[in-house]
């Protein structure tokens, strides 16, 4: 990302500077979003001279070699518990760790449900160590299921659809609505801060080659001037969000979010049909828009989600908002990928 992008986030309504001298503890700053995340308060500590002090959880350590005195990295699997794994007290904990694309939900289930609740599990028992610590989930706009009737807006907070949990595709959303449940009893029972960020489908620089993502494979496809291939009707009408602006949202939320709430996250004029989207990337890149079918994986792990606006009035009223529309951020993700 350009310096350019973080400057923009600077001029956010926040006291960045809340954060001088803390301590973060984060699981999964190799994904997109932890990647931003990570990006961020790094250039936060450059230009603001914040000391900010960043402990990062890997199972893979090659792809979080960071080069920078301010990072720590411990390859760990969050699966297990973090007993005796670090010395210092975190003042923030991120649980960011997830598989997050379809080819995973339908190939590694088990993988995909035990990260986000055991890996919860363990960080929480981790933060309740310390009473002042702030925790936060990141979870996705899929708990909200998919309603059998139009909603007459986006999803706010407190709406709720239908999930089948007897299906294999049900494991991610279904991890992700134990996990905030989780969040709760630990903030009941051990009396710690709890934040729940439910993010829009995201995008960014630094997407995964393997990345099975419908609008992943439309930035594969656009980047390699190649047709954008849809496998369905593309009716599907869903809420999109820039990496750099989940980042700010979520050091936002954990400096101002209230205790228990969870809050929606999604980028400006990011609403958009899956067929509008292909059309859009293949303006972008001279391409044309053809229609494939999906192979046997692929339709394993494909949401029956028709309808996943996100409403995010609540998030604005604590003074963030988002600074990359859904043009611009494509922009720069095919510039940057």
């Amino acid at each position: 990302m350009k310096n350019q992008e973080f400057a923009e986030i600077l001029q956010q309504k926040c006291d960045w500077s809340a954060f001088k001298n803390k301590n973060f503890l984060i699981s999964g700053a190799t994904g997109l979003i932890g990647k931003a995340l990570l990006d961020l308060l790094c250039y936060l500590n450059k230009s603001l001279s914040l000391n900010i002090r960043l402990t990062l959880i890997s199972r893979n350590i090659n792809e979080a070699a960071y080069d920078n005195d301010y990072i720590k990295v411990f390859q760990h699997d969050v699966n297990f518990p973090l007993d005796g794994k670090f010395s210092e007290a975190a003042d923030f904990v991120i649980h960011a760790a997830s598989n997050t694309h379809p080819n995973l939900y339908a190939g590694r289930p088990i993988e995909t449900i035990t990260t986000n609740v055991l890996g919860n599990l363990n960080l929480l028992q981790y933060a309740s160590k310390n009473p002042s610590c702030r925790f936060l989930f990141l979870s996705s706009v899929e708990v909200y299921g998919n309603t059998e009737k139009p909603l007459p807006g986006a999803f706010t907070e407190k709406d709720f659809g239908y999930i089948d949990c007897n299906t294999l595709r049900a494991g991610y959303p279904e991890a992700k609505r134990l996990s905030e449940a989780l969040c709760q009893a630990f903030r009941s029972e051990k009396n710690i801060q709890v934040l729940i960020a439910r993010l829009a489908r995201s995008y960014g620089p630094g997407l995964r080659p393997d990345d099975s993502k419908v609008l992943s494979q439309f930035i594969r496809n656009a980047k390699n001037h190649e047709d954008i291939v849809l496998k369905s009707q593309g009716k599907q009408v869903f809420s999109y969000l820039y990496s750099l602006d989940a980042a700010c949202a979520i050091l936002y939320l954990l400096l101002k979010g209230q205790d228990g709430e969870a809050y929606n996250v999604a980028g400006k004029e990011s609403d958009i049909s899956l067929c509008q989207l292909a059309e859009l990337i293949a303006a972008m890149c001279g391409s044309r828009v053809i229609f494939a079918q999906a192979e046997s994986l692929e339709k394993k792990g494909f949401s029956p989600v028709q309808n996943a606006l996100l409403n995010t009035e609540k998030i604005k009223l604590l003074g963030w908002e988002s600074k990359v529309s859904l043009a611009e951020g494509l922009k720069r993700t095919l510039e940057l990928n």
